[in-house]
Formats: C-alpha cells, structure tokens, sequence
C-alpha cells in the first residue's frame, strides 16, 4: 500500500509493549502523562499515525487501567500473566499472539515521552532498505527499541531472555541492521530521578 508520504510500504503490525510494574520508578509509567495524555495511550496513537494495520498493547501490572487508557483506540490488548519476567516474555507473548505472521512488526515500549511518530516513518522507511529488513533507533553507541523487525528478526528474539533481550538481538545484527538516530529516546523512566529529568525537559506533566 502506499503511505501518506508517498511511498510505498508493506503491511505493519505494531506492539506496545506496556507490561511491567515499574518497581524502581513506584508507579505505573503506562499512566504517566505527556500533554494530558497517558503513555500507553500516546505510544499506541502513535503507532496508528505511522500507519499500522493492526496493534497490540502487551499488558500486565496494572492491567485493568492500562487497558482502560486506550480503550477509545482502535487497539488490541494481550495480557501477559508472566510479566514479571521482563520484556522479553512480553514479545513472546505478542509473537503468539500475531501467529501466524508474516509482515514487519513495529515493537515499541511506552516509556520514551520523546518519541514522534515522524520518528516511526523513519524506521519504517529504513527497514525496507535493510537487508535483514529491519531497522532499530540508535542511541549513542546502542541500538534498541522502537524497531522496525522482520519475521525472522523476531523470531531471533524469542531465544533472548530478560528485558535486554531483544536490543542484544538487535545489536548483534549489526550493519545488516539500519540504525536511525535519536538520542533522546535513549533516557527511560525508570527511577524517580528519571522521572524528574523528564518532567524538566517537558517531556512528562508534573505530578499532581
């Protein structure tokens, strides 16, 4: 199909990987706010503007409220019962989920306020240039998540294990991989002091 920029793209699935239970941070980043609007609810939106056919949220702390902040979007939910055990069983269960499948998948967390969805038209753009098919957001000397994957890639990440398991996989890959820059999508809310930064940054509303 072709895209709103013109140029031609194949089908894309996005997953929103919105499962932990943000134990450093002691709240739930899901439900941290940009402009009024959840985290989850922005990540998911997000993906619907760069042109997804079809997202998943992956939820699991939390659940009943994460799925009620996207509740008015066009969105599926997983439940991941097994979220304790990081990142990487909530791409399983998305992998399990979109079975079978056979389209580039657009995997994203929720905690990066930074995020644009003209930042998605990039991977999305890049991936069908790469060889593997695939392209990850670079952040200094790392690439990881948002990325765009293909079958293959994702399959390759079932084998990882914990919540860097997939940005190993990821940068493993390496050149045959295409890395798009955006250093600010590197910072994650994951303790108090990074939700402060971030709220500095005006990148999150203050806490009430």
């Amino acid at each position: 199909m072709a895209s709103r920029r013109g140029v031609v793209t194949s089908a894309l699935v996005a997953v929103v990987l919105a499962a932990g239970g943000s134990t450093r941070l002691g709240r739930p980043k899901q439900l941290l706010t940009r402009d009024g609007e959840t985290l989850v609810h922005r990540a998911a939106r997000l993906a619907l503007a760069a042109g997804a056919s079809r997202v998943l949220v992956i939820v699991g702390a939390q659940a009943d409220d994460v799925v009620a902040a996207v509740r008015d979007l066009p969105v599926e939910y997983v439940v991941n019962a097994r979220w304790r055990e990081g990142l990487a069983g909530s791409v399983r269960v998305a992998v399990d989920a979109l079975a079978p499948h056979d389209h580039a998948t657009l995997l994203m967390t929720c905690d990066q306020p930074a995020l644009d969805a003209a930042h998605l038209w990039a991977l999305r753009e890049a991936s069908r240039r790469a060889t593997s098919g695939s392209a990850a957001t670079r952040f200094g000397d790392r690439v990881g998540v948002p990325a765009v994957v293909a079958p293959t890639m994702l399959r390759a990440a079932l084998a990882a294990q914990g919540d860097r398991g997939l940005r190993d996989a990821l940068n493993a890959a390496g050149a045959d991989v295409i890395a798009c820059d955006a250093p600010d999508l590197g910072v994650d809310i994951d303790t108090p002091e990074d939700l402060a930064a971030a709220v500095a940054r005006g990148w999150l509303d203050p806490l009430e």
